[in-house]
């Protein structure tokens, strides 16, 4: 079992920043997968951003150039640095932990409870 808590959602007006933290507990297997997620009201989680332990990052085209994920290995723990927000990002973010290095996102993993970020125009 892996357990997940993220830290670091709130209010902010658009052009603002905001930096989500997700550390991970328990059965940690070295050789993992942590990301980020979101889902707005009404529409289906997607992919943020990952990063595997061995630094191969994904992200979504609608976060790349304004969204940064980066990770301590020594600490399990992830982040996701967030400038220029649009009121599109508005969603429920959703750390993931996956085993192995898995850079398309999909697959089982362990999920944490999510943190509400809200963008205001």
């Amino acid at each position: 079992q892996v357990q997940l808590v993220e830290s670091g959602g709130g209010l902010v007006q658009a052009g603002g920043s905001l930096r989500l933290s997700c550390a991970a507990s328990g059965s940690i297997f070295s050789f993992n997968t942590m990301g980020w997620y979101r889902q707005a009201p009404g529409k289906q989680r997607e992919l943020v951003a990952l990063m595997t332990s061995g630094g191969t990052t994904n992200y979504a085209d609608s976060v790349n150039g304004r969204f940064t994920i980066s990770r301590d290995n020594a600490k399990n723990t992830v982040y996701l640095q967030m400038n220029s927000l649009k009121p599109e990002d508005t969603a429920v973010y959703y750390c993931k932990w996956t085993m192995g290095w898995v850079t398309s996102g999909n697959g089982n993993g362990y999920w944490g409870q999510g943190t509400q970020v809200t963008v205001s125009s």
